[in-house]
């Protein structure tokens, strides 16, 4: 009788909260992973491919609801937030924070991410690591003469900035053109009588609200999200893979939990949020991060743990769409790793000029990338090849960059949350002193 009741309390007390659905979702997901893996020979690398993809349905169905919304979100968030926000000061004020926060953030993570990989040197030790040959060469040298000549300037990209055609940026989901289209919109609305922009504040409310209800439907899939998303990946890379590289990711790892407890510094020192309170009140919203790769995808939930952790709505819907789309400080950090751990297994000594242009760079890209699951290769592959770091060995990093993407996303997203609750601790001492 005494373990039915306890079974029963067990049972209710998963049911009623998301992160534990989740962590059981992923510690489920990572057991039958290993089970369909190459490491145990239990079923035909084909089969379980198959059933693999099978399994991950539902998770490529719960990102493609968030994705369905994810544009009108952001836009209306950013919107509603801004013109909620007060005052032209206060918004210069705001912006200039947060600008501030993600270029000190992301250039002390790249910075971590640098001093990491040079101590402990993980490239070093997998001189014989065998490489699967997938076609991935160095670029021809004429070849990229031809890029070099087409590249596109600084000026160019600075202009390139913003969306010449709003309609072709929402289609093709450029969302950092979104970002800038909606921030140049709240901006004017708020220089407008308030009169005649209420109609069309009154839309952005009632989109906001539309597209966060699609968000709660899309929610029950989570841990069923999880679950498969998790087996798939398991699968795929099995325990050889991990335990082969295991160098390389726990440099990656360790910097990025460096950057965690850094995160989780601020909010106690300047917002009096202890690390037990964050984790507590964060907890399902990190869990599905980690298991969605996609800063983007859980931005909905982001904004309302945000809310849970008293920050207002108008910052909340402000700051946070914007980090999701800017604050990539993880991202700068394991790039930083990617790029040196790259130099190191080709024996290419960089020098601290190059290394220098490492960060800067790193920095550059990561704000505004695309916070999607892969979007960091891209940007790892035209860094390393503008220093002349040969890619053969990207094939290495390919091979865990889905559970590494998935640990620097939950960094990505603490830190929206961080800079979330410092813009509330800024505003609260502020109003004390006036």
């Amino acid at each position: 009788m005494q373990i039915a009741r306890q079974r029963f309390k067990l049972r209710v007390w998963i049911t009623s909260r998301l992160w534990a659905q989740v962590m059981a979702g992923m510690i489920l997901g990572f057991g039958l992973g290993l089970l369909l893996s190459e490491t145990t020979g239990l079923v035909p690398p084909d089969v379980a491919e198959v059933i693999g993809l099978w399994l991950a349905l539902p998770g490529q169905i719960f990102l493609a609801l968030i994705a369905m919304v994810l544009i009108p979100l952001i836009f209306a968030s950013i919107v509603g937030g801004l013109s909620g926000a007060g005052s032209g000061e206060q918004l210069r004020s705001v912006g200039l924070r947060l600008a501030a926060f993600i270029l000190m953030t992301t250039t002390l993570a790249a910075t971590i991410g640098v001093a990491l990989a040079q101590w402990l040197r993980p490239g070093e030790g997998l001189a014989g690591f065998p490489v699967p040959d997938t076609g991935m060469v160095s670029p021809d040298p004429a070849a990229e003469s031809a890029q070099e000549s087409t590249r596109t300037t600084l000026p160019d990209m600075i202009v390139n900035i913003l969306p010449a055609n709003p309609t072709a940026a929402i289609v093709q989901g450029d969302m950092l053109a979104v970002v800038v289209l909606a921030v140049l919109v709240g901006i004017s609305v708020t220089q407008v009588q308030r009169a005649r922009v209420a109609p069309f504040l009154a839309l952005m409310d009632a989109l906001l609200s539309i597209s966060m209800n699609i968000v709660k439907w899309a929610m029950f899939l989570a841990p069923f999200a999880v679950f498969g998303l998790m087996a798939q990946l398991v699968t795929r890379m099995g325990l050889e893979t991990m335990l082969g590289i295991s160098g390389y990711v726990g440099t990656v790892l360790l910097g990025l939990a460096g950057l965690l407890g850094l995160y989780l510094a601020i909010a106690f020192v300047f917002a009096r949020l202890t690390p037990w309170r964050f984790v507590k009140a964060a907890g399902s919203n990190l869990l599905l991060a980690f298991s969605t790769s996609s800063s983007s995808a859980v931005m909905p939930v982001t904004i309302q743990t945000a809310r849970g952790l008293g920050v207002p709505e108008s910052i909340a819907n402000l700051v946070v769409p914007l980090g999701a789309t800017m604050n990539m400080a993880g991202t700068a950090l394991y790039q930083a790793v990617a790029i040196l751990f790259l130099a190191q297994l080709a024996g290419v000594d960089l020098t601290a000029a190059q290394i220098g242009v490492v960060v800067a760079t790193l920095v550059a890209s990561s704000i505004g990338a695309p916070g999607t699951p892969g979007v960091s290769i891209a940007i790892l592959i035209s860094v390393a090849g503008s220093i002349g770091i040969p890619v053969e060995g990207m094939v290495i990093i390919l091979g865990v960059d889905r559970l590494l993407d998935m640990c620097r996303t939950t960094v990505n997203v603490t830190g929206d949350l961080v800079a979330a609750v410092l813009f509330r601790a800024v505003g609260q001492t502020e109003q004390a002193l006036s």
